[in-house]
This record gives structure tokens, sequence and C-alpha cells, in this order.
């Protein structure tokens, strides 16, 4: 009796495993998400979206706002006569806008967000903003930028969002740091302290957590980012004179060390200030 023998496969390890990729945006949230974190750190903006009821319950159930805390974001419902041009949107946008800064005057800046493009919700956010960032001047500054699911994903919401700040910046001649990208409270006042004991400074960072805090821009800027995802944001800075520092993104406490070490390279801080400063928050071995 004669056992056939079967063929053996080759060995496939993961250089020979075909690589499967898809392209295109692929069940991700839209850029409407990023006004979760976004609002909570700028404390006297308000993210109006100007879209749909299914957004307004996107951001609700996002959100998880307590019945307590008035949230500063909330949405413009297009019914079926704006979608299909029978009614003056923009008049419409006006009158709402001038009853929410009327209920809120802590809003110090105001953000038009489009959950769909111009062409479908038959509205140019972007002159609607100029429009009323005159007509609320100066106590209230107004910008555009779009979150639109067709447009934009999930963290391309907070890149819009920046970019779009970053023309209304004042302009400085001064040579200071910007920190680049939403940090929670507590991280970024970790990172403003690791940069003031390296005698790094002045430091300014965006969003600032106010509007009276904005940084400027000019020619003698230097920022550096703090999040992956911020290309728009990085060549409005650059259009705008700035320089970046090329650095590590500081993920971790070698990514961190890194960061710190491009930015400290940068401002000619010398070795031993930067060792003692960086050995007291690392991790024992």
């Amino acid at each position: 009796m004669t056992v056939a023998q079967l063929p053996v496969p080759p060995a496939r390890g993961c250089r020979t495993t075909p690589l499967l990729k898809e392209r295109g945006q692929r069940e991700v949230f839209c850029g409407l998400t990023g006004i979760i974190w976004l609002h909570r750190k700028m404390q006297d903006a308000f993210f109006l979206v100007v879209g749909s009821r299914t957004c307004a319950h996107l951001l609700q159930s996002a959100a998880g706002v307590m019945i307590f805390a008035e949230p500063r974001f909330g949405t413009a419902i297009l019914e079926e006569k704006d979608l299909a041009g029978l009614a003056d949107a923009n008049a419409e946008l006006d009158r709402e806008v001038a009853r929410l800064l009327a209920r809120r005057p802590d809003i110090r800046q105001l953000f038009l967000v489009g959950s769909c493009p111009s062409e479908v919700i038959k509205l140019d956010l972007h002159r609607a903003a100029e429009r009323l960032s005159a007509l609320h001047a100066p106590s209230v500054r107004v910008y555009n930028y779009s979150g639109s699911g067709i447009e934009t994903t999930f963290t391309q919401g907070e890149d819009a969002c920046l970019a779009a700040m970053v023309p209304a910046l004042p302009t400085t001649t001064a040579r200071e740091l910007l920190l680049v990208g939403a940090l929670p409270d507590v991280v970024e006042d970790q990172a403003l302290a690791l940069l003031k004991a390296l005698c790094i400074g002045p430091v300014r960072c965006l969003p600032a957590r106010t509007a009276d805090g904005l940084p400027g821009v000019g020619p003698n800027t230097v920022f550096a980012l703090t999040q992956p995802f911020l290309g728009d944001t990085h060549a409005a800075l650059i259009g705008r004179g700035a320089r970046h520092i090329p650095a590590p993104f500081p993920f971790g406490e070698e990514g961190t060390t890194a960061w710190l070490a491009a930015v400290a390279a940068e401002f000619g801080v010398p070795p031993a200030l930067f060792e003692q400063v960086t050995a007291a928050p690392a991790p024992a071995p």
C-alpha cells in the first residue's frame, strides 16, 4: 500500500504575505468629530454646525454633554425648503447667529462648520463668515471650515479648523515658539513647564484657550507640531512666513524626548541643561 505524497505548500511569512489596501475614506467618522475636543479646548469658542438632524444627533451622542454643562456647539438644521433653495439661507443664518450671540455674550470666537459641501447646502459659509465677522467685530471673530464627511475624515476637522484661524492671526516680528495642535490642558501645562525649565520662550499655543491668548505669526516665528495630522495648518503657517522645526511627534518617552531635543537645538539649549531637565520626568529603568 502506497500513500500518495501531497505537495507541501511553501512556507509563508510576513515578507511574502500579500498586503490588502483600501483607498479612500471607509468606515471612519467625519471631520465634525474634531469639535468634541476643540470645544473643550477653546473656552470662549462656539461651533455652529450647518447641517442636518443626523449631524446634530452625531455630535450630541459623541460628546455626552451633561445637562448642567451648557455646550459650546450647536446645529443650524437645514430643512427641505433650505436645501431646495426656497428660503433665504443667509438671512436665516444671520438671524440665528444674532440670536445665539445675544444669548451667549461669552462667545468670542464663532466657527461656522459645514457638514456638507456648499453645493449641497446652497450656502457659501466662507462668505457668510466674512460678513458676520465684520458685522459682529470686534467682540466676535467668525471663522469657517468644512467638517463634511464627503471632504474630511476624523482628525482632518481639527486641521481645517486651525488652518482657518491662521490667516486672521496678528502679525508679529518677535521670535517665539508656537506649539501647534490641541492638547489636553494638563498635557499642555506639562509641556510648557518643561520648555520653561529649558529656558525656551516665549512659547505660544494654537489653539489658544481664549481669544485673548491667540498667538501672532511672522518671519521670526518657529513652530513645532504636536499632532501628526496638521498638514493644512503647517502649509498655512509657512505661508505666513513662519518656520517649521522638523521633529518626531511627541508620542511616548522616546518620541517626547526627541521632540524636545529638536526644539532645544533650535534654541541653543546646552546639552547638560537638557539632560538635567529631561531626566527628572523620565520613568525609572
